[in-house]
């Protein structure tokens, strides 16, 4: 059970909420933290424009946030086995151009590495009405591409336009229709809509040098919706934030650690990324954590939904102003973390099963020390000198071992015996474990120089 944050946690988070909204001159702010999949602080400042005060059930536009949504319902398909990653869109929109969007593989879109033009070539879509899929299809041709499909990242809003579409070309219904039902019913996200339903915040502007503001369009973006259409609450997005964090059952673990896994980077200024982009997820390496999400914006709202990976923590924000809140939403989230740590969990003995129990101590990778160590769900291995690859290890079947992450992700650990059953050595990727540095009995490629370690002469 979640233990409520403490008094002072509460008054600090406070207080950085009304700073900002009055810094940045926010009409209205709400904010909440999630942690172990529960909302345990919520905050609000301003005025939404409406007579209802801003609050946790207040409805704001959440504009990009929809992509994840999206998202998730393409690799629901990709689960259940009617879409493939590597499809080139064209095998489920056969009317697009083969030589434009259409050869773009789903997974390039879902990563913003598609090469996809970022926004429609008519009328600012995001503050007039939009047409249906027929209005969207004209300009999908070879002129869309702005960069080579999988090379590099370029935001499209465009992009998820089309896998809006194909959602719902796969599914046989509208793409909106899927979303809520495999997602917003069963988590019972309830005041997540396509369009505001009361209470909700107005859209507005804030004039750059007087305090006045300017209400913005509100309308259904059409063929574009998928881009930024959904309206919700900050209780809603923190059920939301476990589906984020891999902790909800409406997408299985494997596919939310895809989803993490940057697809491509935004290296742009500096050449350094902080930033990126998974399958339908931004990601951000803030002071070597992983954190996953997405920003939010559309005429007279941002918003903010940011999970750390590693704990589950999340911070969920929104605002009704068109110019946002800068980095409200890392520093709410970094002062509970530095607040409040997560106590440890109870060191507790587990089973070990005697076959991993055997592959675990020091090897050595030539001469360099590796330790194996059994976990509950596998292995893992970790140079045990500050050097050395390393990577957790489920089982593969017959007897070998899968990586799952860093530099031997995918490839397999296989322990060889002797013609005795005695185990000799651990066969990585090619690469010879021995229990001794170089052990001339087990194998290893090249040989071993017959007159051992000797002095430099």
């Amino acid at each position: 059970m979640t233990t409520a944050l403490l008094p002072t946690t509460n008054r600090t988070l406070a207080d950085l909420l009304a700073a900002e909204q009055r810094t940045s001159r926010l009409p209205s702010v709400v904010a909440g933290l999630v942690r172990d999949g529960e909302l345990v602080w919520t905050g609000a400042a301003g005025t939404t424009g409406v007579d209802a005060g801003p609050g946790a059930e207040t409805q704001y536009r959440v504009g990009s946030i929809t992509k994840t949504f999206v998202a998730a319902a393409v690799l629901r398909l990709v689960e259940d086995g009617l879409v493939a990653l590597e499809d080139p869109v064209r095998a489920h929109l056969t009317e697009l151009d083969a030589a434009g969007v259409g050869r773009v593989t789903v997974g390039q879109l879902l990563g913003q590495a598609g090469g996809v033009q970022a926004e429609t070539d008519g009328p600012w879509w995001e503050r007039t009405a939009g047409g249906g899929w027929e209005t969207l299809l004209p300009l999908l041709g070879a002129s869309a591409l702005r960069h080579r499909p999988g090379t590099r990242f370029h935001y499209s809003n465009v992009g998820f336009g089309v896998l809006g579409e194909l959602v719902g070309r796969v599914r046989g219904e509208d793409w909106r229709t899927v979303v809520q039902a495999q997602f917003l019913d069963p988590l019972g996200m309830a005041r997540t809509t396509m369009r505001p339903q009361q209470p909700a915040a107005r859209g507005l502007a804030v004039h750059p040098w007087a305090d006045v503001v300017l209400a913005e369009p509100e309308h259904d973006g059409g063929a574009m919706a998928p881009a930024g259409q959904i309206w919700s609450t900050v209780a809603d997005l923190a059920r939301w934030a476990t589906v984020v964090a891999g902790t909800s059952e409406v997408l299985r673990r494997s596919t939310v650690e895809g989803m993490w896994e940057p697809q491509s980077v935004d290296d742009a200024r500096d050449g350094a990324w902080t930033s990126g982009y998974g399958l339908g997820l931004q990601v951000w390496n803030t002071a070597g954590r992983r954190h996953a999400g997405h920003s939010g914006s559309m005429p007279g709202f941002v918003a903010m939904l940011r999970v750390d990976v590693a704990t589950g923590d999340g911070v969920v924000a929104l605002t009704n102003s068109t110019t946002g809140f800068g980095d409200l939403p890392a520093r709410l989230l970094a002062t509970m973390t530095d607040a409040e740590p997560h106590r440890p969990t109870p060191w507790v003995p587990h089973d070990v099963p005697a076959d991993a129990l055997e592959l675990v101590g020091p090897w050595y990778w030539g001469p360099a020390p590796l330790l194996v160590r059994a976990t509950p769900d596998g292995l893992t291995l970790a140079g045990m000198q500050g050097r050395g690859r390393g990577s957790r290890f489920v089982r593969a079947g017959d007897g070998l071992w899968r990586g799952l992450d860093d530099y031997y992700a995918g490839e397999l650990l296989r322990p060889v015996r002797t013609p005795e059953g005695v185990l000799s050595h651990l066969d990585l990727a090619s690469f010879r474990l021995t229990r001794t540095p170089y052990d001339p009995a087990a194998d290893v490629p090249g040989g071993v120089d017959a007159r051992g370690w000797t002095p430099l002469s």
